[in-house]
């Protein structure tokens, strides 16, 4: 139960006799009753029915334009403070500190101290209400509510009640929604005796710190497991990559070799022409390792294991000479196309397409390859394409071109530090990391069969977190 269905269900005791102890009281001062042949809801026998037209006096306020406000009525010393819906607020507060005052003599409605204001039209209609502690100038939208004999506090609770809001939006009419005053007046109300309307209302306002309470604690519930299931993820992937996910088996060999299995690859490439040789990457220094890794894993840079490269646009950008305005066989792939994917996801279709000619200007990263967002707000978004495209220069991608350390070990290793990288980023007007940074980003090598269990864990775990989202 949400703490407003809580608050709902003891002003529905409240109004139909079930929160405090009956009596045969009949006493109801000079309130004035009526009769009806159909209750819209039951009410103990010693209760009567009435309409809010002949409980309190109801009157709109006035309308002012912004304009108007500004010149005529902002930050006056003296006058009524000018109350509009947006001055009342969802949780019954009355904001009267928004620099609008109305000259004590200018004729506009006052709603008296200890009145209650609720807005009748628009969005908010029936949902915001207060009460008055002075005397104010008020908004054409908010209606006054000024009791005569029913007890000012049992009008405010029954109008927060979703007895009287189901009678409420039963009678809203218009495009943008509300109800008018004569319709207003003739909504009913259950009246009991005067003295079970202060015990009704002490009853309530000894309930009400109960409900705050639960409040807070739903609130902290809700956000909680708001964030489970994401925390859950960043968990299960932290223990992936610190090697605390599954067992390390001796016979499987150690991260060290398939480092050097992976570095004979790599030369066996360079030499076929296959790949170019590139500037060696500084060696990892001791206090740049963030955690300890098991024995039999290592440490190396992205761009010892993969080859980085950035993405490059034609320009101009839009020109008829390397976009196309129909589908060819160049896929043009953007921050945009990324990150309307999950990052878990593959990347299959764009919305946008070169020429042959834009082809020839562009960065082509073929199927299966990680591409990354690398400027932006987005930066650290990523996703494993599952067609072949030419790349924009806010994109980076990394190439695995050995295949011998695993595309899907390494999604997950840029799902576990995604917020990592996105704080890496340099630069004000457009802030980035470049391809420097992603090369000597660290990466932790399991022996293969070991990255191979680590993916299939994940593999189970981690659609369980989604279920919990």
């Amino acid at each position: 139960m949400t703490p407003q269905e809580l608050k709902y269900s003891i002003l529905g005791d409240a109004f139909t006799g079930k929160l405090c102890e009956l009596t045969e009281d009949r006493d109801f001062g000079e309130i004035k009753t009526i009769k009806l042949e159909d209750n819209p809801f039951d009410i103990p026998d010693n209760w009567a029915w009435s309409t809010l037209g002949l409980c309190c006096e109801m009157y709109t306020g006035n309308s002012i334009s912004e304009t108007v406000k500004a010149a005529k009525y902002a930050d006056l010393e003296e006058g009524y403070d000018y109350i509009a819906t947006k001055d009342v607020t969802f949780n019954q507060e009355i904001c009267y500190d928004n620099g609008v005052r109305i000259p004590y003599k200018e004729g506009f409605k006052v709603a008296y101290k200890d009145a209650i204001l609720m807005c009748i039209e628009g969005g908010s209609a029936g949902r915001k209400i207060g009460i008055l502690d002075r005397d104010v100038c008020f908004g054409n939208k908010l209606c006054s509510f000024h009791v005569r004999e029913i007890d000012n506090k049992y009008l405010y609770y029954y109008l927060q009640s979703w007895l009287f809001k189901e009678l409420f939006s039963g009678n809203m009419t218009g495009i943008i929604g509300g109800v008018s005053i004569k319709k207003l007046k003739d909504i009913f109300i259950p009246v009991a005796p005067l003295n079970e309307q202060k015990r009704i209302v002490a009853k309530i306002e000894e309930l009400l710190p109960y409900i705050d309470r639960y409040e807070k604690a739903w609130n902290k519930l809700e956000e909680f497991n708001k964030r489970f299931p994401v925390d859950m993820q960043k968990s299960i992937l932290q223990m992936a990559i610190q090697g605390k996910l599954v067992e390390q088996r001796p016979e499987e060999g150690t991260g060290e070799e398939l480092y050097q299995q992976i570095q004979a690859e790599k030369q066996r490439l360079i030499k076929a022409g296959k790949i170019k040789k590139e500037k060696p990457l500084p060696e990892i220094a001791e206090d740049e390792i963030p955690f300890d890794i098991p024995e039999s894993w290592r440490w190396a840079k992205i761009g010892e294991i993969f080859t980085v490269v950035r993405g490059s646009s034609p320009r101009p950008k839009g020109s008829p000479l390397y976009w196309s305005p129909t589908p060819t066989q160049h896929h043009w792939i953007t921050i945009k196309d990324i990150t309307s994917f999950a990052q878990s996801g593959t990347l299959c279709q764009t919305h946008e397409f070169l020429t042959d000619e834009g082809a020839t200007k562009s960065t082509f990263v073929p199927t299966e390859e990680l591409i990354i967002a690398v400027s932006g707000s987005t930066t650290g978004k990523f996703c494993i394409l599952g067609i072949g495209g030419y790349i924009y220069d806010g994109l980076a991608a990394v190439l695995n071109p050995t295949k011998i350390l695993g595309n899907q070990y390494l999604r997950y290793f840029f799902m576990w530090i995604y917020e990592r990288l996105n704080s890496l980023k340099v630069g004000s007007a457009f802030p980035n990391i470049n391809t420097d940074m992603l090369k000597n980003t660290l990466i932790p090598i399991p022996p293969l069969e070991e990255q191979k269990r680590i993916v299939a864990k994940l593999e189970e775990i981690l659609p369980l977190c989604e279920k919990l989202k």
